[in-house]
């Protein structure tokens, strides 16, 4: 099921939806699905973007990690982790990273400063 239809059909069974891409232990790193009415945004989290209409989270710890890099949410058959919406669903959310370009993170680090 690809990544769009994927979405889409998650969205018609639990209406509006929330990542949260997750730090580790039990489900590793990978991006989780919730119902966005059911999930609690902590005071640590930092909101990186929208996919398809979804807010996407991170903790605040991870994000200094990965802020270097370009997140990619994908979809890719198989199991999805057990708490996360598309488990049933015979495919998972997987996240790809790409390094950004010294040039991209000079953009970056302007657009975070105060005008």
């Amino acid at each position: 099921m690809p990544g769009s239809k994927s979405l889409r059909r998650l969205k018609a069974l639990h209406g509006p939806l929330t990542f949260h891409q997750s730090g580790g232990c039990c489900d590793g790193s990978a991006p989780m699905c919730y119902p966005a009415n059911e999930f609690r945004v902590g005071g640590q989290d930092v909101h990186l973007d929208w996919i398809a209409g979804c807010d996407v989270y991170i903790g605040a710890a991870q994000f200094e990690y990965w802020r270097h890099t370009q997140l990619i949410i994908d979809v890719v058959p198989g199991r999805g982790a057990g708490l996360s919406l598309e488990a049933p669903e015979g495919v998972r959310f997987l996240t790809r990273s790409r390094v950004f370009s010294d040039d991209e993170v000079a953009e970056l680090e302007a657009a975070e400063r105060p005008a």
